[in-house]
């Protein structure tokens, strides 16, 4: 990439990369479909809530719980401002910034209270804290909902009702403001990672003691890119608002999320940014489209009893567990890892 210095390296990963892209910048004209463009809305989200986490793991080395926690809050920040004040853009944005700024805030105090101690106790005090948050979104029902959630109107524009030329109406609007803003935070986070500040990270992650004998400042960096990350976790939580017009627990701050977002990282390769692309297209593509493929093959079979209970469509998580298993076999440093050349 231009702007990072820091190009994919590789002909197949730069072909499967720029692929991926120019499917996602064209998706409402290839795939009209309310449906496929949910999907590639969630591609979308996925690849800045992924890269963002990978900032930490794989560039950093900080194990973290916590992360769907500061996508909650900038979910919740949008959902509780268009509430509150009415569906209009000036709502949206003070949302997106209130969730934003509370992200930061906690990000760097968890950091300053927690990563003095070893990695492992870290983890589980990330763990700890987003519980919490979980366990205080279920709760406090006059702001959050509870475990029903939000569910509000967003701007006029962003809407159906809203038409434009072609055809097309305000989903346009919505899919190419996701994609966009998707699109500058990734390229913002590659630009960090490759800066002399993700050189310093780097440092951190294989040998922090040597780190700190070099003088820098290790606890303020990991700190830091803590914030960085919380703030474009949030950010991408604030665009989930938008394309669900709900917000609740189980979509911004279940654990299961947070499995989904370190199996992308592995899948795609830890370190490398770039993995977040490739791993979240996989991950949401099988998520979505996995189950009704083997229903397709099962009727296919449907005179070979044998395989017509493999391809049960109801054994699709076991197919997907086989796929994970199947690529950290193969692609032990994930798919970007494998197919970068050095």
């Amino acid at each position: 990439m231009l702007l990072s210095g820091d190009p994919p390296r590789g002909r197949i990963l730069s072909a499967m990369l720029a692929t991926i892209v120019a499917v996602l910048a064209v998706a409402p004209f290839l795939f009209p479909s309310t449906r496929a463009l949910a999907v590639a809305e969630r591609i979308a989200i996925l690849i800045v809530l992924t890269a963002s986490y990978d900032m930490l793991l794989g560039y950093t080395g900080i194990v973290s719980f916590a992360h769907t926690m500061f996508f909650g809050m900038g979910a919740y920040g949008v959902a509780i401002a268009l509430t509150r004040f009415g569906a209009g853009w000036g709502q949206v944005v003070i949302g997106a910034l209130a969730g934003m700024l509370l992200a930061i805030v906690v990000a760097a105090i968890v950091g300053l209270l927690s990563l003095r101690v070893r990695a492992i106790f870290f983890a589980m005090i990330t763990l700890a804290v987003a519980s919490f948050a979980q366990i205080l979104a279920s709760t406090m029902r006059d702001w959050t909902g509870g475990e029903d959630g939000l569910t509000f109107e967003v701007p006029k524009t962003l809407t159906s009702a809203f038409r434009l030329g072609g055809g097309y109406n305000g989903n346009l609007v919505t899919y190419y403001l996701i994609f966009t803003v998707a699109a500058v935070l990734f390229l913002f986070l590659l630009r960090v990672v490759n800066s002399p500040m993700g050189r310093v990270l780097q440092a951190i992650r294989e040998n922090e003691f040597r780190a700190e004998a070099l003088g820098l400042r290790t606890l303020w960096y990991r700190t830091l890119a803590g914030a960085i990350a919380a703030a474009a976790a949030s950010l991408a939580g604030s665009l989930l608002a938008l394309q669900l017009r709900y917000t609740g627990p189980d979509a911004t701050l279940s654990f299961s999320l947070m499995v989904d977002i370190l199996l992308i990282v592995v899948i795609g390769g830890m370190g490398t940014l770039y993995g977040a692309i490739v791993g979240a297209t996989i991950m949401t593509m099988a998520q979505y489209y996995l189950q009704p493929a083997m229903g397709g093959l099962a009727n296919a079979f449907s005179g070979v009893p044998l395989m017509q209970a493999v391809l049960d469509p109801d054994r699709w998580l076991l197919w997907l567990g086989l796929l994970f298993i199947a690529i950290v076999y193969f692609f032990p440093t994930g798919i970007v890892g494998r197919l970068r050349t050095p």
